[in-house]
């Protein structure tokens, strides 16, 4: 069990309380440092297990490092990667500053070579390919580690291995070099040394990928490739990285080549990406894709029947350690009770965040939403402005009114659209015509072409399109006769109508009736063309 997935649920995810030393159960040691600890820990409210790494605050003071632990805390709040040991939540109190990260149960690399375990050409080329991974990562976040080493490679219980302890990492400037003589020299590049001998200006991110190969190499071996201390002089120990290395002769060749490349002394000929890995004849075959979605086993699984750290650690903790972290809980009641008698104020670290992922995690999410939403909101515009924009195919149409028998007791309606009925015909007694779209009982009721607005007055119905009517069809009626010669008592008449207006704008190819039409015969409505953006169905009664 470890608590090693970005992707888990927590219930943090649904709390705004700041995360404390109370939300965890102090479970056991399993790590050292120079001046921090690192132990098991389980929320109480999730039940999930986490590494926490907990350094003095005296200590970080008294040795000046303080503002490494900062940065480091604000480093790892800002990057996430398959193959690192991400931070999930940090805080502070009175004593100690805490980090809270995955917990990797395999162990660190340190110690399975300590205990003589044989790391395969197929275990060496899997690791490679995964910190390779998180190197790449990381440079593009402008971050170089500047200390890979096995204590600081950590593995899962399946044995995926994460890189951890950015305490000397730094960021670039875009196009950057650093130039501080920062690492463990046994696994530090030739450049850096040429930088603090000043015969070179800085250094790069492929400082990390020499320092991998040197891991890759005391795997294989279990002795590194250059025999450099740490009181080795700067000159010396440029001699030293600039020899041939040797490589035992029962390695294949493309192991090798693998190795060659990554301890080239150049820079510039270094394998510094993981494009360039896959180029190489060992890695060419290897599928990165499934290797970053751990989906490639590793040949080597670390055992499950203990942990894998020293166990001595732990009675250190219990025994040894004069303020052990199982005890502070009760001693920070009594000093904090001694400092309301006395009313002093709690001086914290203001440069020290306090971080939970779950936030960050919550807040990105609802940032995508709203970003996805943003980009679904423009595209529908961008269509609908499109489809407004877009022309309509003309359709002609063509209206026939004629009366039944020769006494004209009946009208007929018959509207056709480019030869295909739209409109029912009905007959009604007297001059009335009635049609399923528009209907009417006054007088006369007359019905126009595909979609008219509908003009409506005491004694008659006539259709009409934006403001202009179309003439009355039917001629049985004296009174009526078409509106372009409507004396000035009819003029009246349509005056005080009501109009239904649309957005249409048509125009007439033909507006006045032909002078041969009699009663009783069929009138052909003038053609009308639709301009672009019209509505078939609008205005319709």
């Amino acid at each position: 069990m470890g608590a090693n997935s970005s992707s888990r649920s927590d219930a943090s995810l649904l709390s705004d309380d700041d995360v404390n030393f109370d939300h965890f159960q102090i479970l056991r040691a399993i790590g050292k440092g120079s001046f921090g600890k690192v132990c098991i820990v389980q929320k109480r409210d999730s039940g999930i297990l986490y590494a926490m790494k907990y350094v003095s605050r005296s200590a970080c003071e008294s040795r000046g490092a303080l503002g490494g632990v900062i940065k480091e805390v604000e480093l790892l709040a800002s990057v996430e990667h398959p193959f690192l040991v991400n931070l999930w939540f940090s805080f502070q109190d009175e004593e100690d500053l805490f980090m809270v990260c995955d917990l990797l149960t395999g162990g660190d690399l340190r110690y399975h070579l300590q205990n003589r375990v044989e790391f395969s050409e197929k275990s060496v080329a899997l690791l490679v390919c995964e910190l390779g991974s998180a190197l790449e990562y990381l440079q593009k976040q402008r971050v170089i580690h500047r200390d890979i080493k096995p204590d600081n490679i950590l593995l899962d219980g399946e044995g995926h291995a994460h890189l951890t302890d950015f305490n000397i990492a730094t960021r670039l400037q875009k196009d950057g070099l650093a130039c501080s003589m920062s690492g463990t020299k046994p696994y530090m590049a030739p450049e850096v040394f040429m930088c603090a001998l000043e015969e070179i200006a800085g250094y790069s991110y492929s400082v990390d990928w020499w320092s991998l190969g040197v891991v890759a190499y005391e795997m294989r071996a279990n002795v590194r490739p250059f025999v450099v201390h740490s009181n080795t002089g700067l000159a010396e120990v440029k001699h030293i990285l600039t020899t041939p290395v040797h490589y035992p002769r029962y390695w294949s060749h493309d192991f090798i080549d693998l190795l060659t490349k990554l301890l080239n002394v150049h820079p510039g000929a270094r394998i510094s990406s993981q494009q360039e890995l896959q180029q190489t004849p060992l890695l060419r075959y290897m599928n990165f894709k499934s290797i970053l979605e751990k989906k490639s086993k590793p040949p080597f699984k670390p055992p499950e029947d203990h942990l894998n750290c020293d166990p001595c650690l732990e009675l250190e903790e219990m025994i040894v350690e004069t303020r052990p972290l199982h005890k502070k809980k009760k001693r920070l009641a009594k000093q904090r009770s001694a400092q309301r008698d006395s009313d002093p104020e709690t001086v914290l670290i203001k440069e020290f965040i306090v971080y939970n992922r779950y936030k960050e995690l919550r807040r990105k999410a609802m940032e995508k939403k709203e970003n996805d939403w943003q980009r679904e909101l423009e595209h529908a515009m961008a269509n609908s402005i499109v489809t407004s924009l877009a022309p309509i195919q003309e359709k002609p149409t063509t209206m026939h009114l004629s009366c039944d028998g020769d006494d004209g007791d009946g009208v007929g309606v018959d509207t056709t659209t480019n030869g295909n009925a739209t409109l029912d015909t009905t007959t009604t007694d007297g001059c009335s015509s009635t049609t399923n779209l528009i209907a009417n009982k006054s007088n006369c009721t007359v019905a126009s072409a595909a979609s008219p607005s509908v003009v409506t007055s005491n004694s008659c119905t006539s259709a009409v399109v934006g403001t202009t009517s179309l003439p009355p069809i039917c001629t049985k009626c004296p009174q009526h006769s078409p509106i372009h010669g409507t004396t000035p008592t009819q003029q009246s008449k349509v005056e005080n109508t009501t109009i239904t207006k649309d957005t249409e704008t048509i125009e007439y190819i033909d507006r006045t009736p032909s002078p041969s039409t009699t009663h009783g015969s069929a009138i052909r409505t003038p053609e009308v063309v639709r301009k672009s953006g019209e509505n078939e169905n609008a205005g319709v009664v």
